[in-house]
């Protein structure tokens, strides 16, 4: 598990490969994550966007920016918490994602949240940040 905190807001992540979605004879390996995002601040806030930097094992970069998180941009009071899922290919079989959140806060401050940075490994390989 990974994890960041900023402006007290908490992103845990925690990667797994997805052996049968992979195909490794055709250079296509893919990963899913889960992401929880606690509010530890004692402000209500909104993930607005989201930036991923995401670096395959070759050192090849993609960045990935839009709206919210899986067609949603959930609100937050303190103390709560936000759980997700999502995916991610490579060509490669290893690689590593970091990113941001850009979050809002009610009375209008716009805050950018650390999505720690994180190793995708086959499993029975050492996990590294590459």
């Amino acid at each position: 598990m990974y994890r960041a905190q900023t402006h007290d807001i908490e992103v845990t992540v925690e990667p797994f490969y997805l052996e049968e979605q992979s195909r490794p004879d055709d250079s296509r390996y893919v990963w899913g994550y889960r992401i929880n995002i606690t509010n530890h601040s004692r402000h209500r806030v909104q993930l607005r966007e989201r930036y991923w930097k995401i670096i395959d094992q070759n050192g090849h970069v993609e960045e990935v920016s839009g709206p919210g998180v899986i067609g949603e941009q959930p609100i937050l009071d303190p103390g709560d918490s936000y759980e997700y899922s999502s995916g991610c290919p490579l060509d490669t079989p290893s690689g590593t994602m970091v990113g941001n959140y850009l979050m809002a806060r009610a009375d209008g401050q716009e805050l950018s949240v650390a999505i720690p940075a994180f190793s995708l490994d086959i499993p029975g390989t050492a996990r590294t940040i590459n």
